[in-house]
């Protein structure tokens, strides 16, 4: 409780007085000693603040529910026999009070206080709050109830509620200032003590010790550690003073730096006056800049005017290309007209022939269902004959039992031979039948590949003239780059093939980037110009082979630009000087580059991560010049080629993209998106004609087996059956019961022999209409090839036509485009006469303002931008000098402020040490006075024995000894303490507790087992002692526990006796009774 004690020292005025006087002089003291009538006491007041009116326990320590019990005002015994709830009783009162759980000695932890088997834990104490010195008694009324609840996990809530009930508040906070209001001090010895710590106090001998319990019962050493933290901050005080004398001395020294460039300033009037005349000059400087630019835009102008004949003649060549576009168009339709009649006239036949292929087709498979039909018919009729040659073999063999072994191992033979027969008949079958699958399959599989081999040559033709229009489009894009392009880049390949370049030159480099956005276009050319033709090499003797190849081809006009730079294979990444702009792209965002040679030689010569592209020129406007301008962004430029800088705008002389036209960009991009996918159709199809022939050569190597396979079994068929003839046409004598079994068998092959014969001429049947159904799809697979050659007639006029859909939208786009270029340039030119009366305008405006700054108009040879960089260089130094005497009065009025801080804590730590000593006097007095009193406690309430003793104090050391001699004064000397008895030395320490209690102050008092070890004499003698100090402090309130029998005592209205029931372990809860009401 460190907290509580350390507020201690902030009680207020009204409280310490009313404690002071309730202390009561030794005269008072020494009366209430020597009386022995216990009614005769002074009548005190009773206490009123502070006191225990009740506590009760719930799921406490090993107790369902103890209590409530009610505490008298003064003297109260709580009587019971060992776990009755005295000890529990105590530890509830300190645990709710805001104690420890180590303070009880009891447990390491509340959570070892609720009851086994119990959730939590509940404890209720009533407190005192009556009189003047009452604790907010307009919350809490007349009583203060403090409700603890300890959970199964430790946790500890309070709940403080007025006599009512009601609640006021949860905080621990608000029940530590209860307890510091009403002085209550559960961790001081002298105020609670336990059994155990009672115990180790009075059989404790130490001199150190009991010196301890002096200062904790007195509350000394509390006033000690608050002196030592005291000292402590002083010393850290001093430190901080120590450094900012350091600070100091670097605070003066930066001053005088300070001060000495302050007063080397020169005069501001003069830079001022000088900044004033420039700022003349610089308003008549912007009104010549407005002059010479309406004199390039009147030129511009007319250069314009005189251009618009050439977009007239444009516009009427372009139409007509459109009118000879329009009749070749024409022609091409009437010839695929023609052929697609030819088409429709042998399509029917085509279907005729496809439906007479089916019907024999249909006519063919149930042949062979019925050729099927028959050979089941026959292999049932053999199967019949078989059974019935058994049945004869099994008669020959009972009729032969008796002959010789000859003809039983022939019998035998026969036998095994029959059933091998069996077996070659049904393996034969089984081949016919797969024959018959393996057949149809690759039957299946020719056909599936003829189909797909016409597919696949349909599709090979589309992507052949796809190919061609690409190679049309990409040469018409590279001829834009020059006439000698397409010869200089096969040159460059074959030099690459004869191995001439160390690394193959990549150019011309507009040809090898690709627009995002195709209306950015004439911004992209804008902004690389020159670069658009320029070629990259990877080192300077590829740049000479390079400039060699060149020289071929570009004679009579200027050869493109080579840079030389190391080619890499990755883009530059992670560049700090990039722009990234959450609307406008940069042009190398803009660009789809596949070649990272490309994209990093653009970044090192143009820059172009720096370089935005905003479609819209007042957008561009807006953001270079107005807004807040993107980090490092140095230019951009707009959909129509102006450039855009921060204090300045240029209009591009192009209208038109040259290189990076959208059309052609548009038809290439399609027609390789196109081609990409019927590439794809076209592995696809491969992959399929790969695992067909695969199927068909598997089928064909298994039908060869399977025809392999029958002519063994058939052969090796025919020659058991003539040894099994053989066999049978050996003489045997037979039974007259085999002849109708014989003639059975001989009708049964005849069956089967007319079966056999139907079975062939259904199966010759067969062969006839499956030849048929091949002579039908013969016809139909050549009709379809001639409908298919004249389809393949179709597709060059097809191909043809598209060329010249394309080339008719192409002129009439280059027709809609002049058209619109003429109407653009027609409009440019209205624009810049707006521009021109804005300027006119803004002319004004420029000279009404100059003139406001300077009535007189001045001759200015300088430029705009050289004069404001004049002004600006004269506003910085204006600036630096301000700058420097802000700094310096800063630097004075920080100086002058750590000045007074370090003159204030020294003041204060020399104050604080004179007051120190003063407190360390105070204090040694202060403890003098106390062992003085308690000294004189002690030997008083010895003699109450008629014993005498006195108490020795050694404050430097710290140690308090004690000696004692029972009897009488005069007649033996002193005695240490471990010379006297068990009850003497009991007697003894009981005296020295007693004279504790009347150093300290608390509202109540609590003692637990005080007579435990205490014979008989010694403690009515105590108990009578503490009765008289407690008739002499109503004010206060005592508690004692004991499990001594208190029926000896008087009765009277101040002391109450609670007797706790012995424990029974059979009830939820333990009644009490006391002895007499209050």
């Amino acid at each position: 409780m460190s907290k509580r004690k350390s507020s201690n020292s902030g009680l207020t005025p009204d409280k310490r007085s009313r404690l002071s006087q309730q202390e009561p002089s030794k005269e008072d003291e020494m009366g209430c000693f020597s009386s022995g009538d216990l009614m005769s006491t002074s009548q005190s007041m009773p206490s009123v603040v502070g006191i225990i009116e009740s506590i009760s326990l719930k799921n406490f320590m090993c107790h369902s529910l103890l209590g409530p019990i009610a505490f008298g005002p003064n003297v109260n015994f709580v009587v019971g026999n060992n776990g009755s709830g005295k000890s529990a009783v105590l530890t509830a009162l300190i645990v709710a009070l805001g104690g420890k759980a180590l303070t009880t000695n009891r447990g390491s932890s509340l959570k070892g206080f609720v009851k086994e088997g119990e959730s939590s834990a509940d404890v209720s104490i009533t407190l005192r709050n009556r009189g003047h010195d009452a604790y907010k008694p307009e919350l809490f009324g007349q009583s203060i109830i403090v409700d603890l609840h300890i959970s199964s996990e430790g946790l500890r809530t309070y709940k403080l509620r007025s006599k009512t009930g009601h609640l006021v508040s949860s905080e621990k906070e608000e029940l530590v200032c209860i307890l510091d209001h009403f002085n209550i001090q559960v961790d001081n010895p002298v105020s609670i003590l336990t059994q155990d710590m009672s115990q180790h106090f009075l059989h404790s001998t130490g001199e150190g010790d009991k010196y301890k319990f002096f200062l904790k019962a007195t509350q000394l050493d509390q006033m000690k550690e608050d002196y030592s933290y005291i000292m402590k901050t002083k010393t850290m005080t001093q430190n901080t003073v120590e450094k900012h004398r350091v600070t100091l001395r670097e605070l003066k020294r930066k001053y005088q730096e300070k001060e000495e460039r302050y007063k080397n300033l020169g005069s501001l009037d003069d830079l001022q006056r000088k900044s004033d005349e420039l700022k003349n000059q610089m308003a008549w400087a912007l009104v010549a800049e407005v002059e010479q630019e309406m004199k390039t835009m009147r030129e511009r102008i007319a250069a314009e005017e005189k251009s618009t004949v050439k977009y007239d003649q444009k516009v009427d060549w372009h139409k007509g290309k459109v009118q000879e576009a329009n009749r070749t168009c024409r022609e091409l339709q009437d010839q695929l007209e023609g052929v697609t009649v030819r088409m429709q006239q042998l399509q029917p036949q085509c279907a005729e022939l496809k439906n007479q292929a089916q019907a024999r087709s249909r006519v063919h498979k149930t042949a062979e269902a019925g050729l099927h039909r028959k050979k089941t018919n026959l292999r049932d009729l053999e199967k019949d004959k078989d059974q019935l040659n058994k049945r004869i073999r099994e008669l020959k063999h009972s009729i032969s039992q008796s002959n010789s072994a000859d003809t039983r191992a022939r019998v035998e033979r026969m036998n095994h031979i029959q059933a091998e027969l069996e077996d070659l008949s049904f393996q034969d079958s089984t081949l016919a039948q797969q024959i018959d699958q393996f057949k149809q399959a690759c039957s299946a599989a020719k056909e599936k590949l003829i189909r797909m081999s016409h597919e696949r040559q349909g599709l090979q033709q589309a992507m052949e003239s796809k190919q061609r229009n690409l190679a049309s489009l990409e040469s018409s894009r590279l001829c834009r780059f020059g006439e000698q392009m397409p010869a200089l880049l096969r040159a460059i390949d074959e030099a690459d093939r004869r191995g001439q370049f160390k690394r193959k030159p990549v150019g011309p480099l507009g040809f090898c980037i690709r627009l995002r956005d195709p209306e950015l276009g004439l911004a992209v050319e804008c902004c690389l110009k020159a670069l658009m033709l320029a070629f990259c090499c990877d080192n300077h003797a590829d740049e000479r082979e390079l400039q060699r190849i060149m020289s071929h081809y570009f004679q009579q006009c200027k050869k493109p630009q080579i840079i030389v730079s190391t080619f890499t294979n990755t883009v530059y990444g992670g560049r700090n000087g990039a722009v990234n702009h959450p609307e406008y792209p940069t042009v190398l965002q803009a660009l789809d580059i596949e070649n990272p040679v490309v994209a990093n030689c653009l970044i090192d010569m143009r820059g172009i991560e720096t370089i935005l592209l905003i479609k819209n020129a007042g957008d561009a406007r807006r953001v270079m010049h107005f807004g807040d301008r993107p980090l490092n962004c140095r230019e951009a430029f707009t959909c129509a080629g102006d450039q855009v800088y921060s204090n300045r705008y240029y209009c591009s002389e192009q209208n038109r993209a040259q290189y990076l036209s959208r059309d052609i960009e548009e038809k290439i991009r399609h027609l390789q998106s196109a081609l990409n996918a019927q590439k794809t159709q076209l592995d696809r199809f491969q992959q399929e004609m790969q695992q067909v022939t695969e199927d068909e050569r598997q089928n064909q190597t298994l039908l060869c087996r399977a025809y392999d396979d029958q002519k063994a079994a058939q052969e090796q068929y025919r020659r058991l059956k003539a040894e099994l003839t053989e066999l049978q046409n050996v003489a045997e004598p037979q039974s007259e019961d085999l002849k109708p079994l014989e003639k059975e068998l001989e009708e049964l092959s005849s069956r089967i022999s007319v079966c056999r014969e139907e079975f062939e001429a259904v199966r010759n049947q067969v062969l006839t209409h499956k030849r048929e159904y091949e002579e039908a799809e013969q016809l139909y697979r050549q009709q379809r090839e001639a409908f298919n050659s004249i389809a393949e007639e179709a597709e060059p006029i097809k191909e043809q036509l598209s060329n010249s859909d394309q080339e008719l939208a192409r002129s009439k786009h280059h027709k809609q485009r002049y058209e619109e270029l003429w109407k653009t340039h027609v409009d440019m030119i209205e624009t810049l006469k707006r521009n021109l009366n804005v300027k006119e305008k803004e002319l004004q405006a420029s000279i009404a303002k100059a003139l406001e700054i300077s009535p007189e108009r001045l001759d200015v040879r300088r430029t705009a931008k050289s004069l404001d960089s004049e002004i600006s260089r004269l506003r910085h130094k204006i600036n630096t000098q301000h700058t420097i005497i802000r700094q310096f009065r800063e630097v004075m009025e920080n100086f002058n402020k750590v000045d007074k801080q370090v003159s204030g804590l020294e003041a204060f730590l020399h104050g604080l040490t004179k007051v120190m000593k003063t407190r360390h006097y105070v204090y040694n007095e202060f403890s003098v006075y106390l062992s003085i009193r308690c000294k004189y406690y002690f030997e008083s309430m010895l003699s109450q024995r008629g014993y005498t003793g006195k108490i020795t104090f050694d404050h430097k050391k710290e140690t308090l000894s004690m000696s004692v001699q029972p009897g009488e004064s005069g007649k033996a000397a002193l005695s240490d303490m471990r010379l006297l008895s068990r009850g003497e030395r009991w007697f003894s320490n009981v005296c020295f507790l007693l004279s504790l209690w009347a150093l300290a102050e608390a509202p109540f008092r609590a003692l637990d087992a005080f007579d435990v070890d205490m014979d008989m004499v010694n403690r009515r003698i105590s108990i009578d002692m503490m009765l008289k100090i407690a008739a002499s402090q109503r004010y206060r309130q005592f508690i004692f526990l004991t499990p001594q029998s208190m029926s000896s005592l008087p009765v009277n209205n101040l002391v109450r006796i609670l007797r706790l029931k012995d424990p029974d372990r059979s009830q939820s809860a333990l009644p009490f009774t006391q002895r007499n009401p209050e």
